[in-house]
């Protein structure tokens, strides 16, 4: 299954945020990579840069590959509403990001990681795919044999985020998926409207 597995600081570091979540070394160096580092002078990016830099965050920040992604836009090209706004949101559909919404997972890779290990069920029967899109009212719940993992447990546990369109019960270790975001519910800092123009020429 091919996913990104480089350097994340120094991803992080080219976006100038920390896209992967708290990171100690980004947080010491929070200045582009490279042999100069805060040095270098920068000359001025053009369009198409800023545009490519936008479509880059958002691919690492979801963890999607360029097939995937190309595959989520030309869905959201195809469906009513805003193009970019209905990309963000089959982002945040994907099974592995909802298991990182819900806090049972501390990354969107280790999210990955556990769906594709079968410790997660959607409404009661497993599924290892991340990509899979979820739908309003899906119940995504944390597998009987896997309730007692010590890396689910420390996770949500330390699970602070509250979000509207999520619900969750600590006890039964499933939440429901409530309904699919507004632009505004996302607290993901990517300009949309910025992919949609790359992708458009």
């Amino acid at each position: 299954m091919a996913r990104y597995t480089g350097p994340k600081t120094k991803i992080a570091r080219k976006f100038g945020e920390a896209i992967f979540g708290d990171d100690k070394s980004f947080e010491k160096r929070n200045y582009p990579p490279g042999q100069h580092g805060n040095n270098r002078r920068r000359g001025k990016k053009s369009e198409y840069a800023i545009q490519l830099m936008e479509k880059q965050k958002a691919k690492y920040t979801y963890g999607i590959l360029e097939r995937q992604f190309r595959n989520l836009f030309d869905r959201a090209n195809r469906s009513k509403g805003i193009t970019g706004e209905v990309l963000l949101q089959l982002c945040e559909s994907r099974l592995d990001n909802v298991v990182f919404r819900m806090g049972i997972s501390p990354t969107r890779s280790g999210a990955r990681q556990l769906v594709s290990h079968r410790h997660i069920t959607v409404n009661g029967e497993q599924v290892n795919i991340p990509s899979y899109t979820l739908k309003a009212g899906d119940v995504v719940g944390v597998r009987e044999k896997s309730k007692s993992l010590e890396v689910i447990e420390r996770s949500l546990a330390n699970a602070s985020h509250v979000y509207e369109w999520i619900t969750w019960n600590g006890e039964k270790k499933e939440g429901t998926y409530v309904s699919i975001p507004e632009r505004l519910q996302i607290p993901e800092n990517i300009k949309e409207q910025l992919i949609v123009e790359l992708y458009s020429k």
